[in-house]
């Protein structure tokens, strides 16, 4: 079975492509990208009031398109300093060539806050056009922005670098691909939406 991973963030695709192999929805079925196409689909409005309702634009959009069951991600962090800020709009906050200054201005913005919490929130949506089923999961995961990067940027997830969640000692791109998707928003999201499609589609 063929199913479409909607992102075309590099970051968040590894973590998906990763987290599905590592809970064991990749056994059985072949995830494809948005790289395995060549035509140039467009992006739909992102016009949901939650990253619930994002993901599942995104998933519905693609999946009529391409005609293949879709998998569309919306994330976000927010920070308690902030709560006006970031959240659904999280990337597009800070305006930046890149993720090394887009996590500088960030830091920056952070640089007088005694209140460095934040929580990270990943809703992962499928959607089957050929049979008209849909399901939606949310993980989340609480912690603090670290002072400076403690590791090299990933790509498209920058904030990974400086985001140490509650009882660990390493932020997240610090840990293995294993302990990561254990206690990551992305990580409980995947781990739901996998057990979903290892019990609805491959039973």
């Amino acid at each position: 079975m063929k199913i479409l991973i909607a992102t075309g963030n590099q970051g968040k695709l590894k973590e998906l492509i990763e987290g599905f192999s590592l809970f064991g929805a990749a056994e059985n079925i072949e995830f494809l990208s948005l790289n395995d196409f060549s035509q140039d689909f467009g992006e739909p409005e992102e016009s949901g009031g939650n990253y619930a309702e994002n993901a599942l634009i995104k998933a519905k959009y693609f999946a009529e398109k391409t005609g293949l069951p879709t998998i569309g991600e919306d994330s976000g962090l927010e920070l308690e300093a902030f709560p006006d800020k970031f959240g659904l709009k999280t990337k597009r906050e800070i305006p930046a060539k890149n993720d090394h200054e887009w996590l500088e201005k960030f830091l920056e913005m952070l640089a007088n806050q005694d209140n460095r919490r934040a929580t990270f929130f990943s809703a992962i949506a499928f959607f089957d056009p050929e049979k008209s089923c849909e399901k939606i999961v949310v993980g989340q995961t609480s912690g603090i922005i670290t002072q400076n990067p403690e590791t090299e940027l990933e790509k498209g997830i920058p904030v990974s670098a400086v985001f140490k969640a509650d009882g660990e000692n390493k932020v997240f791109s610090a840990l293995s691909k294993e302990e990561k998707n254990k206690i990551s928003h992305r990580g409980k999201a995947v781990k739901m939406m996998s057990e979903f499609l290892v019990k609805t589609l491959l039973t």
